[in-house]
């Protein structure tokens, strides 16, 4: 068990730090050691004058990208001033990435210190086929199991819901940012609850489309290496597409291959990320053939631990079902505390 700050880096920049502890083979031919690394003392000042001058490139290079990507968009039927854009492109990032797009959840209201955590285990080729029966993709049959999850634990504690405002992290990694530094946005759906066809996850494909086109998006890549200097009680506000929604769902791109350490292969990877104010925390790892989905929860709002076991568990099955007969299973260290209690 790995426990890493998001101080450190973000999901996608953890796989890629942590590549270099792997092996792709189990017994491969060694290698020179790197040499030591030169320790050097830094101040807190200086690694702010270091960020300070790293600043004006940064903010360049990501307006430039951000006028390349929307230049590929087709033409526009006027072109506003410096200024009106300037604010139009500030209502963006506070209506398109920022407020609740749909009620929060009755129930799923208060918060605590407490949390517990929860796993599944689906066959990578069951999602697969689901995903593709619905004409989408891994990560929309992902969030569509996800949402009946949520709609059978509404209904089974008698507050049936239709919509739930789900936040999905955004990457707005570049090529040149480091492996260790974050890089992702929140951005916040009224997701659909009742996922039992492929119109469902046909309909989250759409609006996962349609957020990750949004402008907003290259307007917070560009100003992100600003965020720490602004006042709290604007960075309040911004992280309110986050903090507003009930659920935070996250899919961490891993290794299409198998990966040794020591010479045991690595079968399952779990992913129990942080509760920055939400409900509940999900993350989805794809490797060595499986999905692994792990719930990270506020025991104020879940208040049946068994319940939402089982509505995990049912929820995906409604969406396997529609490419096959697979089935979700509790992930493996679930099953082995079981017995050993």
């Amino acid at each position: 068990m790995v426990h890493l700050s998001h101080a450190v880096t973000d999901g996608v920049g953890g796989v890629e730090m942590f590549a270099n502890l792997y092996d792709f083979e189990r017994e491969p031919p060694p290698q020179p050691v790197p040499p030591m690394p030169v320790p050097t003392d830094l101040s807190p000042n200086d690694l702010m004058r270091s960020g300070l001058n790293r600043l004006p490139g940064t903010i360049v290079g990501g307006w430039s990208g951000g006028r390349r990507c929307r230049a590929g968009r087709g033409p526009r039927r006027s072109r506003p001033g410096r200024a009106a854009r300037q604010r139009l492109r500030l209502r963006e990032v506070r209506c398109g990435a920022v407020g609740p797009v749909a009620d929060p959840s009755p129930i799923l209201r208060r918060r605590s210190l407490s949390s517990r955590s929860e796993a599944i285990d689906i066959e990578f080729s069951d999602l697969h086929r689901a995903s593709k029966a619905a004409e989408g993709s891994i990560n929309d049959a992902y969030l569509a199991g996800l949402c009946g999850a949520l709609r059978l634990y509404h209904e089974s504690m008698g507050v049936p819901v239709d919509t739930l405002p789900m936040a999905v992290p955004v990457n707005l990694r570049s090529d040149a940012d480091p492996a260790g530094a974050t890089a992702s946005w929140g951005s916040t759906s009224p997701h659909p609850s009742d996922c039992r066809t492929p119109r469902c996850i046909k309909e989250i494909r759409a609006q996962m489309r349609s957020k990750r086109d949004e402008r907003a998006l290259d307007v917070v890549g560009a100003i992100a290496p600003l965020v720490s200097l602004l006042p709290d009680s604007v960075l309040e506000t911004m992280a309110g597409s986050i903090v507003n929604s009930d659920v935070q769902a996250s899919n961490v791109p891993v290794y299409a291959g198998d990966t040794f350490i020591a010479g045991a292969k690595v079968l399952r990877q779990y992913g129990l990320g942080p509760l920055p104010g939400v409900a509940m925390m999900v993350v989805l790892i794809s490797r060595s053939g499986y999905c692994t989905i792990s719930t990270r929860y506020d025991r104020a709002s879940i208040t049946d631990p068994g319940l939402l076991a089982q509505c995990l568990l049912d929820g995906f099955d409604e969406v396997l079902a529609l490419g096959g007969d697979g089935r979700a299973v509790p992930a493996t260290f679930s099953r082995v505390g079981a017995q050993e209690k």
